[in-house]
């Protein structure tokens, strides 16, 4: 491991706080890791700001001494996007959680980038608003986390992506340049637009250290079902059904039985069905009228084979932790490969009816557990490993296997990662979904921004 330079560690001891950094054991492998769990880390240090002057400076120090520095936020992200393991210094926005008056004329609210995505809706909703940014990690994900990789999550089927509730932005760069993008405004058209360059970039061109984010009033009163379909067919029919019929759809989830079975094994909840079935659709949609009767035509016309609505907060709530446990339960009872593609919606059965030919093919008799946001063409396919099967044999066959998926992929004009990043474990994958002229393109943007290549080295590409 490279050890850092003296002069850059005295200036770090000079000219910061005393509790900025940490060389701690522990420190070193929380904050230098992600949920993936493939890769080691082995970060040199961690260093907590408060400030964006403290971001600037630490950057500054670090270009100055070549210094390799990996941004972190929640460390919730599956791509190995935030993972230090060649001995960098992990930045760590945990402290910058700073939440400020929300704007109510423009409905807006700044934020620091370490700010919790739940305490963001909280803060946002003592007003009857939110920031519809929503998936099962916002009580650990931070809202810099969230733009660097243009999160997803539930409700993109109604609200869109993370980019879509950004107005501005303060990214500071690699030489330790802040800049200040677009500020409060909605309107802004005036020439390429660099917030949106951030977005999505998984720390390779700045670190983002405060956002001013896009509010929208709190939904009305919600109701959640859960529906048993025969297949992944039935999944896609049945979503068809909700576009047609006269409603307003919050989250279009579905899972399967290999889920299920995972997250009751897991976590101290009821099988939603006294039958199981195959595959399982959560549908949460703003209350509107006629409710009961589409879901009574639902079973007249042999849709579904059996459906509950849940009649209270907590119930409700009962049946989100069915959806929303999956990913944990899934790592707690396995060690899953996983990966995040996307389609376009309308070739999501064609996809579907090559897919087990995939799984077939090359994981006969392996559990595949497959979950996802169908209202955004996003799967979620996740190879568990067999008992008895070493680490390194499993983790080879699946990429061998990724191989065809990825083709597949590619063939229907998908997406290999479609909200988790590229990071260290999709590298090899990017040209399924890019062109050699557009990461050509990328590398040029990060050759301008970051020319000594200091900022999450390794990511996205070499």
């Amino acid at each position: 491991m490279p050890q850092l330079p003296p002069a850059f560690l005295a200036a770090i001891a000079q000219h910061f706080p005393g509790d900025f950094a940490s060389a701690e054991p522990d420190d070193l492998v929380n904050y230098g890791r992600d949920w993936t769990r493939v890769f080691a880390p082995s970060p040199s240090l961690i260093v907590f700001p408060r400030t964006t002057d403290e971001v600037s400076r630490l950057l500054a120090l670090a270009n100055a001494h070549r210094v390799a520095v990996v941004p972190s936020g929640g460390r919730t992200g599956l791509a190995a996007g935030a993972v230090a393991m060649h001995g960098e210094v992990v930045l760590s926005l945990t402290r910058m959680r700073r939440l400020d008056p929300v704007d109510l004329s423009g409905a807006t609210v700044r934020v620091q980038a370490g700010a919790v995505t739940e305490l963001v809706h909280q803060h946002a909703a003592e007003h009857g608003l939110t920031w519809p940014v929503d998936f099962a990690s916002k009580g650990s994900s931070q809202v810099g986390g969230n733009i660097a990789t243009n999160a997803g999550g539930v409700k993109v089927i109604r609200y869109g992506l993370t980019r879509q509730w950004v107005l501005g932005l303060e990214v500071v760069l690699a030489d330790g340049h802040v800049l200040e993008l677009g500020g409060a405004l909605e309107k802004n058209n005036t020439g390429v637009d660099l917030r949106q360059l951030f977005i999505g970039s998984e720390g390779i061109l700045g670190v983002i250290t405060e956002a001013t984010l896009k509010l929208t009033r709190l939904p009305g009163k919600l109701d959640v079902l859960l529906f048993a379909v025969p297949d992944l067919a039935g999944v896609l029919r049945l979503f068809r059904e909700v576009r047609r019929a006269a409603l307003v759809p919050m989250a279009y989830e579905f899972f399967t039985d290999v889920c299920l079975r995972r997250v009751l094994q897991h976590r101290a909840l009821r099988a939603p069905f006294a039958q199981p079935a195959s595959h399982y659709v959560l549908l949460e949609v703003e209350r509107g009228d006629n409710l009961d009767d589409w879901i009574a035509s639902l079973f007249e016309r042999e849709l579904v084979s059996d459906g509950v609505m849940a009649q209270s907060p907590q119930e409700a709530a009962d049946l989100w932790a069915l959806r929303e446990g999956i990913s944990e339960s899934l790592s707690a009872t396995g060690m899953p490969h996983k990966n995040d593609i996307s389609l376009p919606v309308a070739a999501l059965e064609a996809f579907a009816d090559q897919l087990d030919a995939v799984f077939q093919a090359r994981y006969p008799g392996w559990e595949i557990a497959v979950f996802g946001h169908v209202g955004d063409g996003n799967l979620h396919i996740n190879v568990m490993k067999p008992d008895g099967l070493d680490k390194a044999a499993f983790l080879g066959h699946a990429k061998e296997a990724d191989r065809a998926l990825f083709a597949l992929v590619a063939a229907h004009g998908g997406s290999i990662s479609a909200e988790h990043g590229i990071g260290l474990l999709k590298k090899a994958a990017l040209p399924y979904t890019r062109t050699a002229r557009e990461i050509a393109i990328m590398r040029a943007i990060k050759a301008a921004l970051d020319p000594n290549g200091i900022l999450n080295p390794g990511k996205i590409f070499d």
